[in-house]
């Protein structure tokens, strides 16, 4: 496809699209997720635990689960649940992704075809040209080291569209791209050192000292790091190599070509155009202030709400004030914007399915139940099948909900007396839970955040799983080797 080249030294065209297979792809696939929880809905019965207020939060009282008389959700509201989720219960969640989606995906369009991303992008591989492997570690650890130790892990979703353009310019693809920010970034969330939402919530809960036994936790932070760059590396460099081994080669093709453009140092360079310097200042100001303040509100809960829709708003605002810098005027800046939104927006219908797929369940009645009925099975088990049951019920709770403090008040007040009943730490308890939070988001197409992440490539849902299925498979092993120690050593205080 042939690009058109801007007075600012971009294209006409913007490469944020969600390919018509890669959306078919995820849309059968949810579509699927929904028809099964709908018949969840009325394979097991109905229940519920009483709830307390604790901290602003509801939290289930332990012993209290009781069978409930309850009429499972219509066929037909399986598949009108998506457009439910808009007028149901925490329905505010749901309208911010959407316009975190919109806004960012304007703004990147205005920075592309702006020229302001290209400038961007330039500066930082002028810079790292000839150490590009030692930028990709420090890209994955910065990541990781974010998620790990602040818990931020929505808020820094959109800078993937800043990794992906800089993989494809160092000579990799889009799943490299994405293998240096997505994946460190929800492997980060689970391999938490001092992560307020998993294990500040879970060892409060547990009356645990807050971000006791880090010990085991850094260690184990230091081989997923290892993990996550070889593993990335690996690919980058066979790539590198043969850009036809690439998983994504025919979908990069138009996105591949935009970029090496880019690269090439023929092409005109766009930081001497004017007002060019002013806009990437501005743009950087946002970006700076927006981290700034997710970090600051990563140790205020109270705050913590306010980051993801800050960051969507402060980008929004970074890149119009670049593109009307940059001279591309109002009408430019809209029609950029337009064109970044409509080519995002198939990814809204995604994300109101993936959603869905929880409010089919909770309206149903099952959530409880669901979790009344692993509790009595880890009671009846000796100390290391209790802990590895803990895990996994966590990997099935995450499947309905992502939000790690949500299930922590759902699951903690349950888990820390069966912790205590079948003879292991709660320290333990909670480091199940950690481990069963955070890893499977990579897998389950029912989070929202990886849809999003997509969503701003052309890789679709089935390719990322084949890249990524081998690495989960050995983090899987790697958390049971943890667990077990944890429950032979007594893994404490208590």
């Amino acid at each position: 496809m042939s690009e058109q080249t801007s007075s600012a030294g971009g294209s006409q065209t913007t490469s944020l699209k969600i390919g018509k297979k890669a959306f078919l792809l995820a849309f059968f696939i949810l579509l699927g997720l929904m028809t099964i929880s709908g018949i969840l809905t009325r394979v097991i019965p109905a229940g519920s635990y009483q709830r307390v207020a604790f901290e602003g939060r509801e939290m289930v009282v332990p012993g209290s689960f009781e069978y409930m008389d309850a009429t499972p959700p219509a066929i037909i509201r399986w598949y009108t649940a998506p457009f439910e989720v808009l007028a149901a219960e925490g329905n505010i969640t749901v309208i911010t992704i959407i316009l975190f989606i919109i806004f960012v995906g304007g703004a990147f369009s205005i920075l592309e075809i702006g020229g302001v991303l290209k400038a961007l992008l330039l500066m930082v591989v002028e810079r790292f040209r000839h150490r590009k492997y030692l930028l990709m570690g420090v890209i994955i650890f910065f990541f990781m080291f974010i998620a790990a130790v602040l818990g931020i892990y929505e808020s820094m979703v959109p800078m993937i569209v800043f990794i992906v353009p800089l993989a494809h310019i160092l000579g990799w693809d889009s799943m490299t791209g994405l293998g240096m920010s997505l994946l460190p970034l929800a492997f980060g969330f689970s391999a938490a050192v001092t992560n307020p939402f998993t294990i500040g919530v879970a060892q409060s809960i547990a009356e645990l000292p807050m971000f006791s036994g880090a010990w085991l936790r850094i260690l184990f932070f230091i081989i997923v790091y290892c993990l996550v760059f070889f593993f990335v590396r690996r690919y980058a460099k066979k790539v590198e190599a043969d850009h036809s081994r690439s998983l994504v080669h025919r979908e990069d093709e138009t996105v591949r070509a935009l970029y090496r453009e880019m690269a090439d140092e023929k092409t005109e360079d766009p930081r001497t155009k004017p007002g060019m310097k002013g806009a990437i200042r501005w743009f950087t100001l946002c970006m700076l202030l927006a981290i700034a303040f997710i970090v600051v509100t990563a140790r205020i809960p109270a705050l913590s709400d306010y980051a993801f829709p800050l960051m969507a708003f402060l980008f929004l605002i970074g890149g119009v004030g670049s593109g009307l810098m940059v001279r591309m005027g109002g009408r430019g800046v809209i029609s950029s914007f337009s064109k970044g939104m409509v080519g995002i927006l198939p990814g809204i219908l995604l994300i109101l399915m993936s959603m869905s797929v929880k409010h089919i369940v909770s309206t149903g009645g099952i959530m409880d139940t669901i979790l009344y009925s692993a509790g009595g099975l880890i009671s009846q088990t000796g100390k290391v099948i209790s802990a590895y049951l803990i895990y996994l019920l966590t990997l099935v709770m995450n499947f309905f909900i992502g939000s790690a403090s949500a299930k922590a008040f759902l699951m903690m007040p349950i888990l820390t007396p069966l912790a205590d009943l079948v003879g292991i730490t709660r320290q333990t308890a909670v480091l199940a839970f950690d481990f069963g939070d955070g890893f499977s988001n990579m897998l389950y197409p029912s989070n929202a955040l990886l849809l999003i992440g997509l969503g701003f490539t052309v890789v679709s849902f089935p390719k990322w799983i084949r890249w990524t299925i081998g690495l989960q498979g050995i983090i899987f092993l790697l958390s049971m080797v943890f667990l077990t120690t944890a429950v032979l050593i007594n893994f404490g205080p208590f």
